[in-house]
């Protein structure tokens, strides 16, 4: 069974990510079938669709996929995930024969050479970095070519196929008709939904945060223990007493929010731009027992008025992101960080501290430099008065073969202190 996509129009209704919907109409069987299509990542509908099953090899199903033709999955759901591993090796194993021929004379297998400060394999590490931000992106495109179609209340209608509507509605809201995802797409939304079910343990708070789909998830624990350890500025000179109003700026999952606010902060208004994650740290507070002395507000940084502590944990590499998760990670031109800088002072009491956690390791991959980072400190009125710093626990630190494995390996995460420079 064969069958073309036909035509792409659009309508008038948006996507949770504010984007125009893309309504996708095809004849199947003789039949004529329409669905929305929707993609995290703002991937383009695949303007050519075959219908494939169970009998299409993986080496037809990766040249199908390579040409730009979307593969509409209508066999077993199992052999459906195993499709996509074996797109994957295929994908790999050419990426890596073409990264040999590239790197002629390299015996290592573009393994990081720490002899060489800031380079790998004789390229810079932003070379290195750009080249693996594109290898991400070229297999995303890939495996995002095999595609499912979510029936009426996000039913999936393949054999052996879980019961996904209960992720789908979590992730996506309430069903509006048929929609056609790609399955890498709904792998992690059903990893997402049993986090979310789960949890995630929080050492700090010796509790559980329950991250939604499309919110950074507090896994690099290094920068809540910064939080949960870094003495508070007292709310007036001489006084021992804890803050009395926080924010925290991208609140995400909540965490930090809660860690202030079982370190005593009286009030802590908790802003963030992506509604997923308004609606999750509400959640969060409301379980841990906090949301009394807690705001949540859907805000692009800054509330009004001025508060004692100012919490912001921005995006650490300045990259475009692909999806809203990746937005926690990547920020255009360090746009939100330089925007947090700019707009502290105007935000805080006269004796308040703004608290920046920051990763260097755009420092380490040349696409930041401390320089720059401390001018702007200084530009904006504010001085630092102190900085704590940890080494990150995540497995790529210390993950050889990695090719950035000599920037991440200097990685340190830091908690700068930054107060009024008057």
């Amino acid at each position: 069974m064969s069958d073309d996509w036909m035509r792409q129009g659009t309508s008038d209704d948006q996507t949770p990510q504010e984007a125009p919907l893309t309504v996708l109409d095809w004849t199947e069987d003789g039949a004529a079938r329409s669905a929305i299509w929707h993609s995290e990542n703002q991937s383009s509908a695949p303007a050519r669709v075959t219908v494939v099953s169970d009998e299409i090899t993986a080496d037809a199903a990766y040249r199908l996929a390579r040409s730009g033709t979307g593969l509409l999955w209508r066999g077993d759901y199992h052999n459906g995930r195993q499709l996509l591993q074996a797109m994957d090796r295929r994908f790999k194993r050419r990426s890596a024969r073409r990264g040999a021929g590239q790197r002629s004379g390299n015996k290592r297998g573009g393994r990081p050479d720490s002899s060489n400060d800031g380079l790998v394999d004789g390229h810079s590490a932003a070379g290195a970095f750009e080249a693996q931000r594109r290898f991400i992106a070229d297999r995303a495109r890939l495996l995002g070519a095999l595609i499912v179609e979510l029936d009426e209340d996000y039913q999936l209608n393949l054999r052996r196929a879980p019961d996904v509507s209960l992720a789908c509605r979590a992730a996506y809201g309430p069903s509006t008709g048929p929609v056609c995802v790609s399955l890498t797409e709904l792998n992690g939304v059903l990893s997402a939904y049993q986090w979310q079910l789960k949890g995630v343990a929080v050492p700090a708070l010796g509790e559980r945060i329950h991250p939604r789909y499309g919110v950074f998830s507090p896994i690099r624990g290094e920068y809540v223990d910064l939080v949960a350890q870094t003495p508070l500025p007292a709310s007036e000179p001489g006084s021992p007493s804890a803050p009395q109003t926080a924010f925290d700026l991208g609140t995400g999952t909540g965490v930090l929010a809660a860690v202030l606010l079982r370190r005593g902060v009286e009030h802590v208004v908790a802003t963030d731009i992506n509604p997923r994650a308004v609606a999750c740290a509400q959640e969060n507070l409301e379980r841990l027992g906090v949301a009394e002395s807690a705001e949540v507000v859907q805000a692009d940084l800054f509330p009004p008025g001025c508060a004692d502590l100012i919490v912001c944990n921005p995006p650490w590499l300045p990259a475009r992101p692909s999806s809203a998760l990746e937005a926690g990670i990547y920020d255009p031109g360090s746009d939100v960080l330089h925007r947090f800088i700019d707009g502290l002072a105007a935000s805080l009491t006269p004796t308040g501290e703004g608290w920046l956690i920051l990763s260097d390791l755009a420092e380490h991959l040349g696409l930041r430099t401390r320089e720059a980072l401390l001018a702007r400190i200084s530009a904006a009125g504010l001085r630092v008065h102190d900085r704590h710093g940890t080494t990150p626990r995540h497995p790529r630190a210390s993950d050889t073969t990695d090719e950035l494995h000599a920037a991440r390996g200097a990685e340190v995460t830091s908690l700068w202190r930054l107060r009024l420079s008057h």
